[in-house]
């Protein structure tokens, strides 16, 4: 195992992509109850672009390994760990650590990737997969005949967002630049330009009633226009601060200012519902039933993948040592769907 070598990518503080450094050692071995994963595809989420910044709300001191899911096979096992499972295909959620040739993974937390699902494929889903139906499903409980609105439709949570919510038969208005919208009408999406003068002006002229869900990564003081979208009896799910990511001064503040409206809007005597996302919410508390739900929804995307119902959005495939090339190429705001790195 020792003579493949490990070669990971460490982001040492706050630099431009190009500041990241190439590390080369020896291959980690699993400790009791982990195993080795040896990476197939990993990927450069939002989370990696604030985290070059220092911007991401809990990320470790520097330098680090980031990397926050993956998609490979286990190589070794460790003491308590069922042998069988070396030469399985497993997804990882990691937050850090996948930007690596090789990952130790505790074994509990790696999920199954079906046969016959390409590595890079998976890997789009493992994240943003989770993420989206955790949103549309665990928290805005998206029906048949609703209304919904999806923030950054061609991103790659976004992406994700609107061919599950069109799977469960909700209509869908997606924001997005005009070049992705005839995309997005060929999915039947109703598109909006995210940088017209009034972005919810237009939806409501779209849906005057109210609509029945928001999913905001943008955050910010917009997030007040997301709110009022919402008809009795709807849901905001607010996921991030896309707007503040260049922003200056604690790290922290744009998610304790979402946190504390969503606190008094759930406050205040009204139909409708707030929530800040957070795919770690709950692991601190309960870590086996974190992992059964993370089990049991990435399988669920990873079938809707396996029946059609979600066409994986690859922006482009690089190797792992042009990381730089792939996290520029991510921020440019120029692609559609995930930039996937590979070994």
């Amino acid at each position: 195992m020792n003579a493949e070598g490990l070669v990971e990518v460490v982001l040492p503080g706050k630099v431009e992509p190009e500041g990241l450094q190439i590390r080369h050692g020896a291959v980690p071995a699993p400790g009791p109850g982990q195993v080795v994963v040896r990476m197939e595809a990993t990927g450069v989420s939002f989370a990696e672009q604030q985290m070059r910044r220092g911007r991401y709300w809990d990320q470790p001191p520097f330098p680090f390994v980031p990397g926050y899911d993956l998609v490979g096979t286990v190589l070794a096992t460790g003491e308590g760990v069922d042998p069988g499972l070396a030469g399985l295909r497993v997804a990882a959620l990691l937050k850090v650590g996948g930007w690596a040739s090789h990952v130790v993974v505790d074994a509990a937390d790696v999920v199954p990737v079906p046969e016959g699902v390409d590595a890079a494929e998976a890997e789009t889903l493992v994240l943003n997969g989770i993420t989206a139906w955790q949103m549309l499903h665990r928290k805005a409980r998206v029906r048949a005949g609703q209304t919904v609105v999806v923030y950054g439709a061609n991103g790659g949570v976004g992406s994700v967002l609107v061919q599950l919510a069109r799977a469960a038969g909700a209509k869908v208005i997606g924001t997005a630049s005009p070049r992705h919208h005839d995309d997005l009408r060929a999915q039947g999406v109703t598109p909006v330009d995210y940088r017209a003068q009034d972005v919810a002006a237009r939806i409501r002229a779209l849906a005057p009633g109210g609509v029945d869900a928001v999913f905001d990564h943008v955050g910010g003081n917009g997030i007040v226009d997301s709110w009022r979208l919402l008809a009795p009896g709807g849901t905001l799910v607010s996921y991030g601060s896309a707007s503040t990511r260049d922003d200056e001064g604690s790290r922290q503040t744009p998610v304790l200012k979402l946190l504390g409206r969503v606190w008094l809007w759930n406050a205040l005597p009204n139909r409708r519902r707030a929530y800040f996302f957070n795919v770690w919410a709950g692991r601190a508390l309960s870590k086996n039933r974190f992992r059964s739900r993370l089990r049991t929804d990435l399988t669920q995307v990873l079938t809707a993948l396996q029946r059609g119902e979600v066409t994986p959005r690859i922006a482009a495939r690089l190797p792992l040592t042009s990381a730089a090339d792939a996290l520029r190429l991510a921020e440019s705001g120029t692609v559609a769907g995930k930039v996937v790195l590979n070994p």
